[in-house]
């Protein structure tokens, strides 16, 4: 028997293959998100210093840089999503925005090297950048941020695709899985915050790009190791367009009166399905797209004239996501702070530890530290403890987990106002003795905490809720709250310049120039504070209103269906010329 021969001998009935999969096959993508992250997090957190000290920035003009690479970074991921949902498989998707994260790399390694590709010293503007340096600065940031968003966009889809959600065993494994990449992404953080931010910051940007450039390079390629061991999802037709014709069918029956009773919507018999998981269950939420399900006598099952009730399900289950989507963008603001202005917090703080210098990029070591230990701990007795009360694979639900994370993020945002005014405060008194750097641990290992729950409750809330075909592109929309809270955060620096500068005394805004002693970065961390506190209460109803999809489909309820629209006459949709053929051919028999 040849291996392709045991491989479809041990395909299970839901269509995953028993010899493949597993942690087994996610320990390569594991060994990446270890690898790729030393790099991408150290960058993270040092790059603001690069833009001030090296390109020339000043202070609002490097954390608007910063926000905005991460910002595109993270948008960047819904390209990633899209394609490997629909063009490429997610492996294949991985490791070409891989290439080009690595490029990006290289370049930003070259300009680094290169005196002569600096701009000039201070010319006194936000930016110093000009002609072709300007042209080589923002190329490396834009291949950067499209490569490491396209992976962020397929990989973790990649590896939850190992595991079947219809094995109760499994199901338990795919809970688990979520907490072992964050594990793995904390793991290459420690070493990335500490090691290459040291090389970076103290040595030479040069050595600690090129680290960077390495690892990631190393992790890519044993990705590609592990192909043989992956379970591949087979892609189907673009989310986008069935998205589309919903909406499309939807607003051209807008005239037609929706059918009290739901059954009378059009459905796929189940004769014709490949696996019942495709198949969801009609709910009352957004009835006005029931329109695109709608069956009148005149109407052919085609595409763009009738959808079925699980692909306008689809939709709604996307719609329901929305408000949780956009109550977690202010949380991702914080987060920005704490990679900008925290960073140049700790510049103007005492960074020794004994004889030891610590650069101020590394105190993110301490959160990281914290997340390494409680991950495990978390993994191994809470969720074992929680999902024997309430009976849920992950132990508590992800909504649960994402709201505890939200309420540690405010908490965290009033730490830092209250630390920045004792920092300041000293500076002023004595610049010669600032307090110490490790003050602000208090506002990182709050935040860590916050997003060791909020993260991987959004990556297997948007994977476990997802159709089917959309997974990569609904898991992408947690990076999309990344992004948004990014690029918030820029719109936030500005404006909150632009009217502080109005009505303070000074006729300055809270953030300007580059001596952070002069600035009120406490009032704009209490300012996050509040609107966090604000949106805190609207997630709350956001996730009391949302509605959870069935895991699975009950037998009674599948073959009710299976007996109900077989007795429709217009109950299949033709979508191949196939199909078609084989139906005329069975009418024929009939016949005869």
């Amino acid at each position: 028997m040849t291996m392709e021969e045991e491989d479809q001998a041990t395909t299970n009935i839901g269509g995953y293959n028993e010899r493949k999969g597993g942690f087994r096959a996610c320990m390569f993508v594991f060994v990446l998100q270890f690898l790729e992250n030393m790099g991408f997090v150290a960058n993270m957190v040092s790059l603001v210093l690069y833009f001030t000290k090296v390109m020339h920035f000043n202070l609002a003009g490097a954390a608007n840089t910063l926000t905005n690479l991460m910002g595109s970074a993270f948008l960047l991921s819904l390209v990633g999503g899209f394609i490997s949902d629909t063009y490429l498989t997610r492996l294949h998707t991985a490791l070409v925005f891989g290439s080009i994260e690595i490029m990006g790399l290289v370049l930003l390694t070259v300009q680094a090297h290169e005196k002569n590709l600096h701009p000039i010293l201070f010319c006194g503007k936000e930016s110093c950048l000009e002609g072709g340096i300007a042209v080589m600065f923002y190329t490396s940031l834009s291949l950067l941020a499209l490569g490491s968003g396209g992976v962020r966009g397929s990989l973790p889809p990649l590896g939850a695709d190992q595991f079947d959600q219809k094995n109760p065993k499994e199901a338990n494994a795919l809970a688990s899985f979520f907490n072992y990449m964050l594990l793995s992404v904390t793991l290459g953080a420690v070493i990335g915050v500490t090691v290459i931010v040291y090389v970076s910051t103290v040595k030479s940007w040069f050595w600690g790009f090129f680290i960077s450039t390495v690892t990631a390079s190393l992790g890519f390629i044993v990705l590609a190791i592990g192909k043989p061991f992956y379970r591949i999802q087979p892609l189907s037709r673009s989310p986008l367009v069935r998205i589309a014709q919903v909406i499309v069918v939807a607003f051209n029956n807008r005239k037609i009166s929706i059918p009290e009773n739901p059954e009378e919507l059009y459905e796929i018999n189940e004769t014709y399905r490949v696996s019942p998981e495709e198949r969801i269950l009609h709910t009352n939420q957004f009835r006005w797209l029931d329109r695109a399900a709608i069956v009148s006598k005149d109407t052919e099952p085609e595409q763009w004239k009738i959808c079925t009730v699980t692909q306008v399900e689809e939709v709604k289950i996307l719609a329901r996501m929305l408000p949780i989507l956009g109550s977690t963008v202010i949380m991702n603001t914080c987060m920005a702070q704490l990679q900008t202005f925290s960073i140049e917090q700790g510049n103007a703080m005492d960074p020794k530890l004994g004889s030891f210098k610590v650069p101020a990029a590394s105190i993110p070591v301490i959160p990281l530290a914290f997340m390494s230990i409680l991950l495990p701990l978390y993994e191994m007795f809470f969720v074992p403890f929680a999902r024997k009360i309430t009976k849920n694979p992950s132990g508590i639900t992800q909504l649960q987990r994402v709201g505890v994370g939200l309420v540690l993020s405010a908490i965290s945002m009033a730490v830092a106002g209250f630390i920045e005014v004792k920092r300041r405060n000293q500076s002023n008194k004595n610049l010669l003795k600032p307090i110490s750097l490790f003050w602000l641990s208090f506002q990182y290992g709050i935040f860590g905490i916050a997003d060791m729950f909020t993260l991987v409750g959004l990556l297997e809330f948007f994977y476990k809720e997802a159709p089917l075909g959309m997974r990569s592109l609904s898991t992408s929309f947690t990076w999309l709250s990344l992004s948004f809270g990014y690029f918030l955060s820029t719109a936030l620096v500005s404006i909150i310049n632009s009217v502080t500068k109005r009505v303070a005394p000074s006729k300055q805004g809270w953030i300007h120039g580059l001596d952070i002693n002069k600035n009120n970065v406490n009032l704009f961390y209490w300012f996050l504070a509040i609107i966090s506190v604000l949106n805190f209460f609207v997630y709350l109803y956001s996730a009391n209103w949302y509605k959870y999809k069935p895991e699975n489909i009950p037998d009674d309820i599948a073959a009710a269906s299976k007996s109900s629209y077989s007795e429709q006459p217009k109950s299949v949709i033709l979508e191949s010329k196939e199909e078609k053929v084989q139906e005329s051919t069975t009418e024929d028999q009939k016949t005869t």
